[in-house]
C-alpha cells in the first residue's frame, strides 16, 4: 500500500492534532458499531490549498491515520512513520477548525446510533438483546436470556420493525428488578404448547423443553399437564374460559318476541293479574251498586264479566268501550284503571325506545347450556390449546357435550389461532371458546362483538421456565411485588382500553315489578275503594228499603245480594208478565 505526499513535507502539530482527535473519537466507539460508520459520517480532509486527493485516511484493520497528498509515493512504513508524527503535512489554520466540526458531527452521530434501540423481531427467529438496570451491571456482567414469545393482540405485536404490547413491557419490568438482559425471539411454529402425536411438545413450551429457551413470557395458560415438564410462576394475569359472539348474530333469536322485551316475565304476569283483577271488581261493583242495577228481579245487568273484560282490554289501548259505567263506584275503578293503563304504556314506550336506541337485546345465549342447546351458531375454539384441554377432561355433561362436538367437527370449527377466530366470528355465525380476558380486549376493540356471561375454568398466565430453574422462584417474586404495587393493574389499563362506550347505554334491562310498585299499589287501593263504595250503596238502599217494609237491615241486605248474584230462569221473563 503506498501514500502520496506533496513536496516538501513540513511538520505541523496542529494536523497531527487534528487528526488525533478523530483517532480518539474512533477509538470510543461502542462495541458493535462498525469502524467504517466514521468513515462514511466524516467529510474529506485536505493538505494545503489545491490538494485534490484525501490527506487524512481512516483503516479500521489498524485504527491509524494515514496521510496521502499527491506528487509522492510513500511505501507503508513511511506513512506508519508519518502517522506516528514523523513527517508531518502543512496545513492551513482554518483545518483545525474542521476537524472540530468534524468531531462534533461525528460524536452526535454516535449518540443518535447509541440510543436507538430494538424492542423486537418481527420475523421467526430473529432476536433481539436488551439489557436490565444499570444497577445490576457492577462488579459482574448480568446474565442474558433468551425470551419466547408469540405474537397475540395486546401481548406482542409487530409495529414495523419492533414489537410491543403487555408482555414486552411486563419483561422490561421484571428485567430492571432482576438486572437481567434478555434476548427475544417469536416462536417458531407460532404454537402455544401442546403434546403432539409423536409426543413431543410443541410451541413455546416445547422450546423451554429442549432449551431453546430460557424463558417463555406470554399469555401461557397454567395447567397441570405443562407444570409437569415445565415450572410456571405466579399468574401475572388472571383469566377464565367464556363465549364470544357477534351482537347482531346472536340477537337473532329474540327478534320474533322482542316486543315483549320492555318488560320482564314477571312484570307480564303482574300486569295480567291486575287487569283481571280489575275486571272483577267492575263486575262486583256493577252488581252491588244500585245505581247501576236498580231492579234486579225486573232488569238487567249489562255490566257481565265478559263486558268488562272488554272495558278493560279497550282502556289499555286507549280506546273507549261500551257499556261505560254509571255509579260511582263503577267511576272510580274505572278512572283508577285509565291511571294505571296510560302510566303503564307510557313506561312501556318509554323502556322500548331505548332499548331500540342500545341496541342490546337480551342475549338468548347466556350460558354453556344456551350454547350446546341451540343450532344456528357453530362454536369452536384454539387447537390444540388448553381451553379444548379443559373440556376433554371436564366430567360436567354440558363441557362433554361441548367437546364431543368440537371434535368431531375438528376441522371445520377449530381455528389455528385468535385473529383467525376473530374474523371468523366477524364475518360468520359463530360463536369462539377462549380466554375471557382476551375476549375481553377482542369486545373493546370490535364494537360489534360482545362476551356472554358465564364464565367458567378459573385460571391465569404465567412465565414458563423450564423445569427446576433458579429464575422461577425470583420471577414469582418479582410479579408478586408487580401485583402489590399497581404495576400489573396499571399494564392491564393501558392495553385494555376501549373506545366503544360511546355507542349507547349499556345498562338497559327489561323493566321488573319493582320499578313499579307504586302504580300497582295504587291501582290496588282504587279497586279496594270502588268495592266499598258499591257495597255502601247497597246497604244505603238496604236500609231505606227495610224502614219502608219493616224488617230488619240485615235481612233486607242479604235478601238482595241474593237477588244479584243469582241466576234465575225467570229473571228475564218477569218484564213482560207484569204487562197488561
Amino acid at each position: 500500500m503506498t501514500l502520496r505526499w506533496r513536496e516538501p513535507p513540513l511538520a505541523f502539530p496542529e494536523s497531527r492534532g487534528s487528526c488525533c482527535v478523530l483517532g480518539t473519537i474512533a477509538s470510543t466507539l461502542p462495541a458493535g458499531v462498525p469502524f467504517a460508520w466514521l468513515l462514511l459520517l466524516s467529510p474529506t480532509l485536505y493538505l494545503g490549498e489545491g490538494a485534490s486527493q484525501p490527506a487524512c485516511s481512516i483503516y479500521p484493520s489498524s485504527e491509524s491515520f494515514l496521510l496521502r497528498s499527491p506528487g509522492r509515493q510513500t511505501s507503508l512504513g513511511e506513512a506508519k512513520g508519518i502517522a506516528q508524527g514523523s513527517l508531518w503535512a502543512p496545513a492551513a489554520s482554518a483545518l483545525m477548525e474542521e476537524a472540530f466540526r468534524l468531531a462534533l458531527c461525528v460524536t452526535m452521530g454516535l449518540l443518535l446510533l447509541g440510543g436507538s434501540r430494538l424492542a423486537g423481531a418481527i420475523e421467526t427467529g430473529n432476536a433481539v438483546s436488551k439489557g436490565g438496570d444499570e444497577e445490576g451491571q457492577g462488579a459482574t456482567d448480568p446474565q442474558t436470556l433468551t425470551v419466547t414469545t408469540i405474537l397475540q393482540d395486546p401481548y406482542a405485536m409487530a409495529r414495523g420493525t419492533e414489537l410491543e404490547g403487555y408482555c414486552l413491557d411486563l419483561l422490561d419490568m421484571l428485567a430492571k428488578k432482576l438486572h437481567f438482559n434478555y434476548k427475544v425471539t417469536i416462536v417458531k411454529d407460532g404454537r402455544y404448547g401442546a403434546v403432539s402425536s409423536s409426543g413431543n411438545w410443541t410451541g413455546m413450551v416445547g422450546e423451554i423443553v429442549r432449551q431453546e429457551a430460557d424463558l417463555a413470557v406470554a399469555p401461557l395458560t397454567i395447567t397441570s399437564v405443562r407444570e409437569e415438564v415445565i415450572s410456571f410462576t405466579m399468574p401475572f394475569l388472571g383469566t377464565g374460559i367464556g363465549i364470544l359472539l357477534r351482537k347482531d348474530a346472536a340477537s337473532q333469536g329474540a327478534s320474533l318476541f322482542g316486543f315483549l322485551a320492555p318488560f320482564s316475565k314477571e312484570t307480564w304476569t303482574g300486569l295480567m293479574v291486575a287487569y283481571l283483577l280489575t275486571c272483577l271488581c267492575l263486575f262486583l261493583a256493577a252488581r252491588l251498586s244500585p245505581c247501576e242495577w236498580k231492579e234486579p228481579k225486573s232488569e238487567e245487568n249489562h255490566f257481565t264479566f265478559l263486558n268488562s273484560l272488554w272495558f278493560g282490554a279497550g282502556a289499555l289501548t286507549l280506546q273507549g268501550a261500551a257499556p261505560h259505567p254509571k255509579a260511582l263506584s263503577g267511576r272510580i275503578i274505572a278512572a283508577i284503571w285509565w291511571l294505571f293503563t296510560l302510566s303503564l304504556l307510557a313506561a312501556y314506550i318509554a323502556n322500548f325506545t331505548a332499548l331500540l336506541r342500545a341496541g342490546n337485546e337480551p342475549l338468548p345465549i347466556q350460558t354453556f347450556e344456551d350454547l350446546v342447546k341451540q343450532r344456528e351458531i357453530e362454536f369452536g375454539t384454539v387447537e390444540s390449546s388448553s381451553t379444548f384441554q379443559f373440556f376433554k377432561n371436564s366430567r360436567n355433561p354440558i363441557h362433554q357435550m361441548i367437546y364431543e362436538y368440537m371434535d368431531k367437527r375438528r376441522d371445520h370449527v377449530l381455528v389455528k389461532s385468535y385473529h383467525e377466530a376473530v374474523q371468523r366470528v366477524l364475518e360468520s355465525n359463530y360463536a369462539f371458546i377462549g380466554e375471557s380476558v382476551s375476549q375481553d380486549l377482542l369486545a373493546a376493540r370490535h364494537c360489534n362483538l360482545i362476551r356472554a356471561p358465564e364464565v367458567v375454568g378459573a385460571r391465569g398466565f404465567g412465565l414458563a421456565t423450564a423445569k427446576g430453574s433458579p429464575w422461577a422462584s425470583k420471577l414469582s417474586l418479582a410479579v408478586l411485588k408487580l401485583g402489590e404495587s399497581g404495576d400489573l393493574d396499571y399494564l392491564r389499563n393501558k392495553w385494555w382500553e376501549t373506545t366503544c362506550f360511546h355507542k349507547g347505554p349499556d345498562t338497559w334491562s327489561p323493566l321488573k315489578p319493582q320499578a313499579m310498585g307504586g302504580l300497582f299499589l295504587v291501582l290496588a287501593i282504587g279497586l279496594v275503594l270502588g268495592v266499598i263504595v258499591a257495597l255502601v250503596e247497597l246497604s244505603n238502599k238496604s236500609r231505606h228499603a227495610a224502614e219502608r217494609e219493616k224488617k230488619s237491615c240485615c235481612s233486607v241486605l242479604i235478601e238482595e245480594m241474593s237477588h244479584r248474584f243469582r241466576i234465575k230462569e225467570g229473571a228475564r221473563e218477569n218484564p213482560e208478565k207484569v204487562k197488561p
